[in-house]
């Protein structure tokens, strides 16, 4: 169980973050800045969503707090957990940043802790969250460096940590209906509680505090490259699929949506511009199908380049 002493380390580690990867999202961009917006949810708690965006590397950057409370968890929370009913607090920090450069990747990282007092009267906790690099021209090395960040921030807790919640966001992270996984993956972990309040408590930390080195090398690797229209049009084709996973299977959007959420703070994490293409296929030979062809599946990064 939870008291109220814990719950406040949470959330001050929490508002914590949001201004560290602020801060060094502003400064590898260099150009534009987070405008906050605070708000207040109707049901219970609120939030500080910051956006920044026309930026020099990044053409949209969001990166949300959130602290809400309420009578009863929505169905997004409970499918897996009937059990779950009753009064509920959730706080976390989510954020995408979606680049201007086609060669810089899309990543999305988010924590998230939840308390609950079921009918029963039994107080139940639990931590989740990871982060996960969506690449349209991926690069070996980035996906590999990525991978290597990830595993070091789960080492300290164990052999087995990051064999398993990188498999967890393979699966996670998976377009059922594309037959393809949104990116290269990373990390992915929910209703952890099976070490205790403060080893969960550390590797949640962990995870969040790992995010900004693993991911602004790679951007700042990248920033430059020269691209041309198509590889900008490719770009903005591959952003429908983010789309469609957030809006068709991503649990925290439809958490957010279900329990009465702030939907501008809930949807920010969508692109600000994208396009479908009907029927579309790669040219053979091409980056383009390069990418789909050996990126967009499960693979032991580390196993096979070390």
């Amino acid at each position: 169980m939870t008291d109220t002493a814990q719950t406040a380390r949470v959330v001050a580690y929490l508002t914590a973050l949001q201004e560290k990867i602020c801060g060094a999202v502003e400064r590898t961009d260099g150009e534009a800045r987070f405008v906050g917006d605070v708000w207040r949810r109707p049901g219970g708690g609120g939030g500080d969503s910051r956006v920044l965006a026309g930026g020099g590397v990044f053409e949209k950057a969001g990166v949300n707090f959130s602290h809400i409370h309420g009578d009863r968890l929505p169905a997004a929370a409970t499918t897996a957990h009937p059990q779950r009913d009753g009064a509920f607090e959730a706080a976390g920090v989510s954020l995408v940043l979606h680049p201007c450069n086609p060669y810089v990747p899309t990543a999305h990282c988010n924590v998230r802790f939840f308390s609950q007092t079921p009918a029963d009267g039994a107080p139940r906790w639990w931590f989740g969250g990871g982060y996960d690099l969506t690449p349209c021209y991926p690069f070996t090395e980035d996906v590999v460096a990525w991978h290597r960040a990830a595993r070091r921030a789960c080492e300290p807790f164990g052999d087995d940590v990051y064999p398993r919640f990188k498999r967890w966001c393979d699966e996670y992270f998976y377009l059922e209906h594309r037959g393809e996984t949104r990116g290269v993956g990373g990390l992915f972990f929910d209703d952890l509680n099976e070490w205790g309040f403060e080893r969960c408590f550390a590797f949640m930390q962990s995870v969040g505090d790992s995010f900004t080195g693993a991911y602004l090398p790679i951007a700042e690797r990248r920033r430059a490259t020269p691209f041309g229209p198509k590889q900008r049009d490719f770009q903005l084709y591959r952003r429908g699929r983010y789309v469609e996973f957030n809006l068709v299977y991503d649990r925290g959007t439809l958490f957010g949506l279900q329990s009465g959420g702030r939907a501008e703070s809930i949807l920010m994490s969508l692109p600000p511009q994208v396009v479908w293409r009907y029927g579309w296929q790669p040219d053979a030979g091409s980056p383009e199908e390069k990418l789909c062809r050996d990126y967009l599946k499960p693979k032991d990064w580390l196993t096979i380049c070390e």
